[in-house]
């Protein structure tokens, strides 16, 4: 609390100290976002909170996933994390993202790629392997409830990554090498190219790391390729695909070690839309897949006994997603959608010898389709200049859980040219999955969606070159999905509240720094959840020189809940440099826990101690 004080004095005294004439800049830079209301949207009209990262800070420290950034920049926001590189899937997997006691292990915070859901369709989580920098141009954080826009899974918040797209002509390429600690390598390269009405953008990836235990080996390969074209000024198309493959190998907890523990994973993405572009309406036509590939070894506790089978599973999730936004009058600003999508899975095991298929104790056959329809409707009116209201709604209908009612609403007041007061409630759902319902022996087909109310009061301020903000938040949810006596049943509840603070300081041409904190108080704590996070960035720039310092702290995270609740402290220093030798080329280095600090994100999986990659960075 007491770096929360700190924090509210530092925005006082900045808040009389700035001059006024530095107000104008400060509203020529704001942020346009597109999360929370489907069109570009000026955030200061937007009752939710948004936070967004581009290209240029998810890029700054050459790392290959977008998560590590995304949890420094974003308060309240936290990724589970057991080794350097790769989150792998399965027990004891990493890459759980939890935002505010929410938590995306459950499937109940929704990553989307240009809008689109990404999560597996047996398991309904995030695959966190897959967001990688290669195809992000920024990444846009909502905290609180999008269900109204988003539907199921998005009941905690979301990430939505925006994908890269060339806008003015040329041609340009990049290549980026890097190698360091535990045998660890990571390369990227991407070109993007626009003529005329024509772009395109393409990536490649590798990676690969032994990582700091045995048998926790890590290999990555992806791409990305986007193919645009823009028919008329108001008219545009394109066609994107992602695709990842990892495999990965899990060595147990220290105390439960385990021996042929694999993974070879592959996920993919494909998606195309047509978009319309005019003064008074916007809107876009797309549909959407997203598939998987799985082929797990489970591994064993005693090396001379290999496992005999396979679990795999097959999943895909297609969608056709179509959204209208137009102003009928000044200051108005009605979005209508409708969203369909098929959701698919199968799991089952096969033989190491016969590579036949084994029974598998699960119910699904002859369910593994589902389907939801849903249409929505948001409304946003500007009141008077230092008024506005928002309103939405989503009737969303799962064709095995039935209909759901989901409502939102806010409003935002602008006393002062450069802040506003939004206050917000809105309703947040998620529909079980398929392993809830129907795989091992807890599963339930009796199952409803899970369901949280967020009520949210915030204040942002621009003063110049200084910009901060502050938070709170009151979540209230029942119908958590828990196993009881062996059987998946809607007993659990949230009741969550906190506060987030954030500031941001531009303090000349050479020095910015940011800081964001958070505060969090949960009645029935989850694991990854910390009690208190906070963050302090700093970066130095001279001519050729660029140097990156990034201090995170947390405390209470809980890595254990119930009986045998646990908890974890650590304070975490990284930091890079980049030096540019000539015009496009650039030698980096970066530095990770560099106060080798012993601590555990994921119990029994303790993190490495301080480590180091070196790379270059080729521009033409």
């Amino acid at each position: 609390m007491k770096k929360l004080t700190l924090l509210a004095a530092l925005c006082g005294l900045f808040n009389s100290a700035m001059s006024a004439e530095n107000l104008e800049d400060s509203l020529s830079l704001q942020e346009v976002v597109v999360t929370g209301t489907r069109n570009a949207t000026d955030v200061r009209h937007l009752p939710m909170t948004v936070t967004v990262i581009g290209r240029d800070k998810l890029t700054e420290q050459h790392q290959t996933s977008v998560l590590p950034t995304v949890m420094q920049q974003v308060p309240g926001l936290m990724v589970t994390s057991r080794s350097m590189m790769g989150y792998g899937v399965s027990t004891g997997a990493a890459g759980g993202i939890n935002l505010r006691g929410i938590t995306g292990g459950a499937g109940q915070l929704l990553v989307l790629i240009d809008g689109h859901p990404q999560y597996n369709g047996i398991y309904g989580h995030p695959i966190s392997d897959s967001y990688q920098t290669l195809m992000a141009e920024r990444v846009e954080v909502l905290r609180g409830p999008a269900s109204v826009l988003y539907g199921s899974n998005a009941m905690g918040g979301v990430l939505n990554i925006v994908t890269r797209a060339m806008h003015g002509d040329g041609v340009r390429t990049t290549i980026d090498l890097g190698a360091g600690s535990y045998g660890t390598v990571q390369a990227e390269a991407s070109n993007q190219v626009r003529s005329g009405n024509f772009s395109s953008t393409a990536s490649v990836q590798y990676g690969r790391t032994d990582n700091h235990r045995p048998r926790m080996g890590f290999e990555q390969y992806g791409g990305y390729l986007k193919l645009g074209y823009d028919f008329t000024t108001h008219w545009n198309a394109y066609v994107d695909a992602n695709i990842t493959h990892f495999n990965s190998s899990y060595p147990g907890s220290v105390s439960s070690p385990l021996f042929d523990a694999d993974q070879w994973i592959t996920r993919g993405v494909v998606s195309a839309a047509l978009e319309n572009h005019f003064n008074h309406t916007s809107g876009a036509l797309s549909v959407y897949t997203n598939f998987g590939r799985h082929k797990i070894d489970d591994g064993t506790a005693n090396a001379a006994q290999p496992t005999q089978r396979f679990f795999r599973s097959k999943d895909a999730l297609a969608g056709v997603s179509w959204y209208q936004s137009a102003q009928f009058f000044e200051g108005n600003r009605v979005t209508v959608g409708v969203d369909y999508q098929q959701i698919y899975g199968n799991a089952y095991y096969t033989s190491k010898q016969t590579g036949e298929v084994l029974d598998t104790p699960n119910k699904q056959s002859g369910k593994s389709h589902r389907n939801e329809i849903a249409g929505y409707v948001d409304f946003r009116q500007d009141i008077t200049d230092w008024l506005t209201v928002d309103a939405g709604l989503r009737l969303d209908h799962h064709s095995i859980v039935g209909t759901e009612w989901v409502p939102q609403a806010g409003v935002v007041v602008r006393p002062i040219t450069t802040g506003e007061i939004k206050a917000m409630a809105s309703e947040g759902f998620r529909n079980p999955t398929m392993r809830e319902m129907y795989l091992y022996p807890p599963s339930n087909e009796e199952l409803e969606p899970e369901r949280l109310w967020n009520y949210e009061l915030s204040w942002r301020h621009r003063l110049g070159a200084f910009h901060y903000g502050a938070n709170l938040y009151y979540i209230k949810g029942d119908n958590m999905i828990q196993t009881v006596n062996r059987k998946n049943v809607n007993t659990g509840e949230i009741e969550n509240y906190g506060m987030e603070l954030e500031a941001t300081w531009h303090i000349n041409s050479h020095w910015a720094v940011n800081t964001n904190h958070s505060v969090l108080h949960m009645e029935h704590p989850v694991i990854a959840a910390p009690d208190y996070k906070g963050f302090i960035g700093a970066d130095y720039h001279l001519q050729r020189l660029t140097v990156n310092a990034r201090l995170q702290y947390i405390n209470g995270l809980y890595t254990a809940v119930g009986d045998n609740e646990q908890k974890e402290d650590f304070c975490l220093l990284n930091a890079s440099v980049n030096y540019a030798l000539t015009r496009g080329v650039t030698v980096w280095l970066r530095g990770e826990n560099l106060l080798a600090q012993h601590y555990e994100i994921n119990l029994g999986y303790p993190m490495p101690r301080a480590t180091f990659m070196a790379g270059l960075n080729w521009k033409f």
